[in-house]
Formats: structure tokens, sequence, C-alpha cells
């Protein structure tokens, strides 16, 4: 069978425009091979274009299919279709959010757990993601101002520090370099004045330093005779001593003994205090009539006298 020229031409023209008609739904977001579903929501401005991207944790699962104004509701209503094997929850969330800093935006499907299946059809809640570029808009104001201040208050303390350079009174730095320079000169005729006097002293101070190392040897020797000894055996000794000390008295309090009953009986006292006074009595006795008792000491016997009158009033 021969077509003709006229045939071939028409089926040319056909194929051609049914071509375009898929390149363009294409470009819309649609396919026509495929059988894609399609779910909805809404926002309170347009910042999406048809060819938009719809991903789940940044894959590719669809496209913005047809985006219109409600001017009911006053909100842009966005329809958008995603692959037939993707399966999510009704209370699934679509977020916008801006893919790059040059610009473009897409939407990304935030699934949930819980609640039932979506449907084609269905609408679902949606919210908007703060990019980069709009966080900085909004604080590129502040942040300007704040840098402007900065700024100033560079300048204003460089000028400061500038007058402060070229003060030439007494409070200028100039002043305070030069007398800082007039001490670094004093202390450098110091140094050279004390290195000059260790030169000098040099012996003196060998011996000294000699001494001190001998002297340290020898708290090191105490130290050590120190350690070994048996302090804790002294201090037990010690301890000892005091109990035994601590019992005497103890027994002189109770008077027990020799000195506790010459400290506790009264009686004892009294005839020792008796006896002190007529011994006193009797020395003062040989001291005023000697001759009464001269042959008591001497070797031929002496006939005792009575004493007189006079001598018992004396």
């Amino acid at each position: 069978m021969k077509i003709s020229r006229e045939v071939k031409t028409a089926i040319l023209v056909i194929s051609g425009i049914l071509l375009l008609i898929f390149l363009f739904n294409y470009l819309k977001g649609e396919n026509l091979f495929e059988s894609p579903n399609t779910y909805y929501t809404e926002f309170d401005y347009n910042a999406l274009s048809a060819s938009s991207a719809v991903t789940i944790k940044g894959n590719t699962v669809g496209k913005v299919k047809n985006i219109s104004y409600d001017f009911e509701t006053g909100k842009t209503k966005v329809a958008f279709t995603v692959n037939e094997e993707l399966s999510f929850s009704k209370e699934s969330t679509v977020r916008l959010y801006e893919t790059g800093l040059m610009g473009g935006n897409a939407l990304a499907i935030i699934i949930s757990d819980v609640g039932e299946t979506a449907k084609p059809g269905d609408f679902l809640k949606s919210e908007i993601k703060e990019g980069l570029v709009n966080k900085l808009t909004d604080n590129f104001s502040g942040l300007s101002s704040n840098l402007d201040m900065t700024l100033k208050s560079a300048d204003t303390l460089l000028g400061n520090l500038n007058s402060l350079v070229i003060d030439e009174s007494e409070d200028g730095i100039k002043n305070a370099i030069a007398e800082l320079n007039a001490t670094m000169k004093s202390f450098k005729l110091v140094s050279y004045s004390v290195n000059d006097l260790v030169k000098k002293n040099d012996e003196k101070l060998t011996s000294i330093l000699n001494n001190v190392d001998t002297i340290t040897q020898n708290l090191a020797v105490i130290t050590t005779d120190l350690q070994k000894v048996k302090f804790s055996e002294t201090v037990a000794e010690l301890d000892k001593a005091l109990a035994s000390v601590n019992n005497l008295m103890t027994s002189i309090q109770n008077g027990d003994g020799t000195i506790g009953k010459l400290l506790k009986e009264e009686g004892l006292y009294d005839n020792l205090e008796a006896a002190s006074k007529e011994m006193e009595e009797l020395v003062r006795d040989i001291k005023l009539h000697p001759a009464r008792y001269r042959r008591i000491l001497s070797k031929k016997e002496i006939p005792y006298t009575p004493p007189t009158e006079e001598d018992q009033n004396n």
C-alpha cells in the first residue's frame, strides 16, 4: 500500500502538535505518560513556579502542577503531584523552603507517623521555613546600625590617641616615654653597680654560700637523727612517769603514808607545833643561862644551882 504525500504531511503535522502539547505540559510539571496523584495546600503568598520540585528528605518525588489565587480566602492555592508509590499520612506538613542562595523555592513533605493515609485530592497543612537570605535581610538594618556605631567609636578612639601622641603638655605620651627612657637608663646603671659589687665580693659570697650549704647539711643530719629517735617509746615512758606521780599525789591526798598522814592528821600537826615552841623556848633559855647547861657539856660534874628571882624575871 502506497501512502500519499498528503497523508504523510498530515501525520507529520499531527505528531508535531502532539509533541508540542507534551513539551508544554512537561514544562508546567505534568507528564502525560504518567498517572500522578494530585494533592493540595495553600500559602499566604506565592513563591513557587509551575515546575517547582516536591521533595521528601531531599529527594525529588513530584512537581508543582498548578498555582492559583483564591479570591475568597486571599491565599495562594497550590496543586502538586507525587509519585504513585509514595504513601504518607494525611497529618503530614507541606513546607515551603529556599533551594539555594541564588533564589528558587520548592516544597518538602514532612511525613507524620500518625493519622490516616493521604489520598489524591486531600488538602494538607502548610508551613514556611525562613531562608538565610531573608534572615540576613531582616537583620541587616540592625547589623548596619551596630556597625555604624562601632565605626564611630573606633574613629573617636583613634582621634583621642592621636591627640595624646601629639600632646606637648606634662600629661603627653612623649613626656611619659621620655621618663620611661630615663628610668630604664637608671636601672641600667644600677644593674652595672650591682654587677661590679658582685665581682668585688665574689669570694665572700662564695664563702657565705658554702656556709649556708654546711648549715643545710648539718640541719639535714639533725633531722635524720631526730627521725631515728623513738618518740613513741619516750612518750610512753613519760606517760608512765606521769601516771606514777598521779598515783603518789592521790595517795597523799587520801592520807596514805608518812607524808599523807603529816598533811592530813591535825593531832600530829599540833604536836609538831608544840614541840617547835618548846624547842624555841629551850634555845632561848640556853642563850640566856648558858651556865645551867655547862655541867651537861663538861666532863666534870657541876652541882645544880637553882635560879634566882632575878633570873626568872629575865
